[in-house]
């Protein structure tokens, strides 16, 4: 099997696994999937990511990050790898060689994250089922206004599976419903038609690579606020050269006065979608999220 074959034949793919026709290489996948480094034929390279064996694949589970990525890489904005097969099992794209994290790939992709913003979105979220790891997302379309939007879609579905879990007790719902509460009242903006916006953007899920540009990949994609993916590079450490990402972002596109004040707003999404998976060890992390968003 070639690049070109793979290309016209994608459902080929698992037949050519299975009976061990291509030379795979273990590599670092995510915290849910297992990704390897396929070499064809022809010495080109290929990503796949599959769930571990025995795991269910969720319905749609592939075909919807799939969806996602072709959606970001149509606004010709930031790179995004092609995807050469979405299969009910396993998600093919192109092989990105990694390279440096350097300050001016930071900023090319500050840039650059500003256009993909500007490419809009028809709806708040999207034509496709979502995920956000492995757990739906509600992407049903909405003309929003984005503040209930969010507060509806995006926080109370992971606060109800936090709180089935037992991650979070009374008081941490007490703080999480005062900021919904908030978001309900419009305190915290939102007058922006929907961006096209990555969704799941904590800093492992850019792609610093050999060709000196940031590439996309593991998006939860739709339409949703910019102030999103702006939020979620700060998350778990932040992104390299996160002052010169956000100054080229500035430069291009300027947020709303008083953006960085509701950043915590924005992350709560993923901090609730940490306890909903994995539990009360990232229970402080929705207090202290829920805090400073409660002092925007």
């Amino acid at each position: 099997m070639d690049l070109a074959y793979l290309r016209t034949h994608p459902r080929h793919l698992p037949t050519f696994l299975t009976h061990q026709r291509i030379r795979e290489t273990p590599v670092a996948g995510g915290d849910s999937c297992v990704a390897s480094r396929l070499t064809l034929d022809d010495g080109n390279s290929v990503f796949t990511k599959s769930l571990p064996e025995g795991k269910a694949v969720p319905e749609g589970f592939f075909t919807t990050e799939a969806a996602g990525l072709r959606w970001l890489r149509a606004a010709g904005a930031v790179p995004v790898p092609e995807v050469l097969a979405d299969l009910p099992e396993l998600l093919a794209l192109e092989w990105i060689e990694p390279g440096a994290a350097d300050p001016a790939a930071a900023e090319r992709f500050g840039r650059d994250l500003a256009a993909l913003h500007r490419a809009g979105a028809p709806a708040f979220g999207a034509q496709w089922p979502g995920f956000i790891g492995t757990l739906p997302q509600d992407n049903t379309p909405s003309t929003g206004p984005w503040p209930a939007w969010f507060a509806e879609r995006r926080l109370t579905p992971y606060l109800r599976l936090s709180v089935d879990n037992g991650a979070l007790s009374a008081a941490d719902v007490e703080l999480v419903e005062q900021v919904i509460a908030g978001l309900n009242q419009n305190r915290y903006g939102g007058a922006e038609p929907p961006a096209r916006i990555h969704g799941d953007l904590w800093p492992g899920n850019l792609l610093w690579a050999a060709d000196g540009r940031v590439w996309l990949v593991d998006p939860a994609a739709h339409g949703g606020h910019r102030e999103t993916d702006l939020a979620q590079l700060a998350l778990f450490g932040g992104a390299p050269h996160a002052d010169r990402i956000l100054a080229a972002y500035r430069e291009a596109w300027p947020p709303a006065d008083g953006w960085q004040a509701r950043l915590p707003v924005h992350q709560l999404h993923l901090m609730l979608v940490h306890t909903a998976i994995f539990g009360a060890g990232y229970r402080d992390s929705v207090r202290a999220t829920a805090d400073a968003a409660l002092r925007a």
